[in-house]
């Protein structure tokens, strides 16, 4: 048999297709950017640095990944673009040599109830076909082990057409699922305390009813009840009959009509059930959620003990595990287990669970279980959770977007970040990093830094090239890259402790620690050591205490720091006073809206597949209110120029003269103590920056009356510079005499704190147990645990 030779016809000249080695930006000027132009090599490691705000996320997100994703979309027919988000193309002037985009952002995970670390991996998935290929006894196909899937039987006749005659047959049809009957797969059944929806001593015309915006003219809520004909609406509740209150509490939607109006009434019970807890209780409004709070418990399911799923698919086991005891292991326990397994009739399937389990582990998140609720993962959980599915792709020349992907993460394991994105880099990928720490700027391949400041003095590019220039180029991130936090001379003295006693959530250990009083303390430890399970879960937020988690601030394009902060309204107020109107015309969400564009601002044209078109609105130019509202003053300013002041103009604005209003002022002092006096007033929320929502939670935050502070990860999103700050603000805090509880990674934090409290040894059930409780010189010197060599190291001892 002859082979015909192979003759190499490359010529050593370079080819035309390896001169697209380029992603050039010319003319950018999405949200504050300049007209940036800058030029990003491929298949090489970009970070983009700067201060919180300089416009690194609308020049990597908002500019080069929208595009790139709005070009893929524009691949698909017509008709499937109609499903699809149609983003309108950034505002840049050329765009060139894009790649595919894969965006791994901060966005949390879906909180809903039913999604799972399972779930959003394809790990459940996986384990169900598994259990349905070799679980003992066998009781039905992969949906017999899904939680979200019920158990359905249903018979009846069918007609059947065959050729021109019909008739009717008899067919049954049946589908097993794995959802537990009593909690409908969701784990935690509810009890609602009925003392907190009405007072029973009242008849329903008296104003029975306490639930947060059932008024009393409302057709939706107390006047249906009222006036629904099963109720005598004049009559104390507690003397209702045994029928009335059934009817009351659980009846069935019903067709009623009041008033000439068709309307549907149900029990009282069901419409809380739809109207509040099928809701996600961190999207509601603050009294709305603290009614759901007051007026809901939940409990584990006596039926699945919490485990979602029906007794038949826990009855099939393999090698004496079940498919809920699986979901249960630690994910590094997991990853052993299906190794042990070998079954060659299903070999395919045990190597690619064994490499996404492997892939947790090798990330970091060997410590979480497949159970775990999405929606309690903190933001780099769950970006890393989004990693996993990218980690074994064979796709290469595809652009990676992260957004801070070390947030969250203990310096011990920023370490086995940075493999990972360089393993990505070295497949032949473009890797882009939004990214603050120096020690994951410092592996970049390209360094392009934004700035010189935040806002409206952001948006330009400071500086381009290598690590080693940006030490010696004089921005603001080159003159901090190398700062390091000195330990104090001298620490606070505690004014007393807070006794934690037998904590044992999640992964804690039966954990004893006195936190000190009056002083900074910082919780510390790695990813999945117990740290916000102990302060969270032994400290809830309530009297006297302020909790700021990492929970994402929420908001529509109508909402901006005027209203977030409620700072809109002592302004409102002030306007109507001076010129004897009511204060509801000062709002663009209300009275005062401008009836073209409803208060938007722009006019929004929805063009079906293609790119919707918003365009300043001509009757109010952008200015949101009507033109007769622009007529009244405070100060000499209206309400569309007031709310395009920064802060720092506000605060003056506010603080003295004819428009001295101090409950205003209060508030504006906060947002400049946090380090955003460049912020507009009136800025849409879904323009800010990651840090700058931190900042603006914070500010609102400190309004909240409390002695102890406990604040999770304040430093995320924040440029070193600002970090700065953030001690500055921390400090001020302690010595007005709050106690200031944090939950931290961060060595600037570590080593300013007066004690430290570190969790470990490891992540999971290796962790729990507390390593080390003292000053930072005293873990520093010791250097006992990861945390004391990493401060150690930081601080040059």
């Amino acid at each position: 048999m002859s082979m015909a030779k192979r003759t190499d016809t490359r010529s050593s000249a370079p080819h035309d297709a390896d001169s697209h080695d380029l992603i050039s930006v010319h003319g950018a000027r999405v949200n504050n950017l300049k007209d940036v132009s800058v030029r990003i090599p491929k298949r090489r490691l970009t970070v983009f640095t700067g201060v919180s705000g300089s416009g690194k996320s609308s020049l990597v997100f908002g500019t080069i990944a929208a595009e790139s994703q709005r070009l893929i979309n524009e691949t698909y027919s017509a008709f499937v673009q109609g499903f699809m988000p149609t983003p309108a193309r950034p505002e840049v002037d050329v765009l060139d040599g894009l790649t595919t985009a894969i965006i791994v952002d901060q966005q949390r995970l879906g909180a809903d109830p039913r999604s799972t670390v399972g779930t959003v991996t394809d790990a459940n998935a996986m384990l169900r076909i598994l259990f349905s290929r070799l679980g003992k006894p066998y009781v039905g196909g992969p949906g017999a082990f899904a939680f979200n899937v019920p158990s359905v039987r249903a018979s009846g006749g069918i007609t059947v057409e065959r050729g021109a005659a019909t008739k009717t047959v008899k067919a049954t049809f049946s589908r097993t699922g794995g959802m537990c009957v009593r909690c409908e797969g969701r784990g935690t059944v509810s009890d609602i305390d009925l003392a907190q929806l009405y007072d029973d001593s009242k008849s329903i015309s008296e104003g029975a009813f306490t639930i947060p915006g059932w008024k009393s003219d409302s057709w939706w809520t107390v006047r249906l009840y009222a006036e629904s004909g099963f109720l005598d609406p004049d009559k104390p509740i507690r003397k209702y009959t045994k029928k009335e209150m059934q009817d009351f509490l659980y009846r069935e939607p019903t067709k009623v009509k009041v008033e000439g109006v068709n309307l549907t009434y149900e029990g009282l019970i069901p419409k809380i059930q739809k109207s509040f807890l099928a809701k996600d209780k961190e999207a509601m409004q603050p009294h709305i959620r603290a009614f759901v709070e007051r007026a809901v418990t939940f409990t584990t399911c006596p039926e699945c003990d919490g485990t979602r799923l029906s007794e038949e698919a826990r009855s099939s086991r393999i090698a004496e595990i079940n498919i809920a005891e699986a979901c249960a292991m630690q994910i590094s326990d997991l990853a052993q287990w299906v190794s042990g397994l070998d079954e060659p009739s299903v070999a395919p399937l045990l190597s690619t669970l064994r490499g996404t389990l492997d892939s947790f582990v090798e990330i970091g998140l060997g410590y979480l279980s497949l159970d775990r609720p999405s929606g309690t993962l903190s933001g780099g959980e769950a970006q890393r959770v989004k990693m996993v599915r990218h980690l074994g792709s064979s796709l290469t020349d595809v652009t990676y977007v992260f957004d801070e992907p070390t947030t969250g993460l203990h310096p011990h394991d920023i370490q086995r970040m940075n493999d990972l994105l360089l393993r990505l880099r070295d497949k032949g990928n473009t890797v882009l990093v939004v990214e603050h720490k120096p020690e994951t700027i410092v592996i970049a391949d390209h360094v392009v830094d934004l700035g010189p400041g935040a806002g409206a003095v952001g948006g330009t590019v400071c500086f381009e090239g290598s690590v080693e220039e940006l030490r010696t180029a004089g921005t603001v991130t080159g003159r901090h890259f190398d700062d390091r936090a000195a330990v104090k001379d001298k620490v606070r003295t505690p004014t007393g402790a807070l006794e934690i006693r037998g904590a044992t959530t999640h992964n804690l250990r039966d954990v004893d620690v006195d936190i000190p009083l009056g002083v900074l303390t910082v919780v510390t430890g790695v990813a999945g050591s117990g740290k916000s399970s102990l302060v969270h879960g032994s400290i809830p937020a309530g009297e006297g205490v302020v909790s700021i988690d990492q929970g994402a601030i929420r908001g529509s394009r109508r909402s901006n720091p005027a209203t977030y902060t409620g700072l809109l309204d002592p302004i409102r107020k002030a306007f109507a006073k001076v010129n004897g109107v009511k204060p509801a015309l000062f709002s663009a969400n209300s009275e005062g809206a401008c009836p073209n564009c409803n208060g938007a601002g722009v006019v929004y044209t929805d063009l079906a597949m293609m790119a919707g078109v918003a365009i300043v609105c001509d009757e109010c130019e952008g200015k949101r209110f009507q033109a007769a509202v622009l007529e009244h003053h405070l100060g000499g300013r209206d309400i569309s120029e007031v709310l395009a002041m920064s802060v720092t103009e506000a605060e003056a604005f506010f603080g003295a003269g004819e428009a001295h209003t101090p409950a205003a002022h209060r508030i504006l002092v906060r947002l400049a103590d946090v380090g955003l006096g460049y912020l507009s007033l009136g800025q849409p929320l879904t323009t800010l920056s990651g840090g700058e929502r931190q900042r603006l939670k914070l500010a609102t935050h400190m309004a909240d009356k409390g002695g102890i502070y406990v604040l999770d990860e304040p430093t995320a999103g924040l440029h070193l510079a600002d970090v700065e700050q953030l001690l500055g603000l921390l400090d001020r805090l302690v010595d007005s005499g709050k106690s200031v509880i944090v939950v931290e990674h961060h060595q600037a934090v570590m080593a300013h704190a007066d004690w430290i409290v570190d969790l470990g040894p490891g992540a999971g059930h290796d962790g729990g147990r507390i390593v080390f409780e003292g000053t930072p010189a005293d873990l520093i010197a010791g250097r006992s645990t990861l945390t004391g060599e990493h401060l150690a190291a930081y601080v040059g001892v």
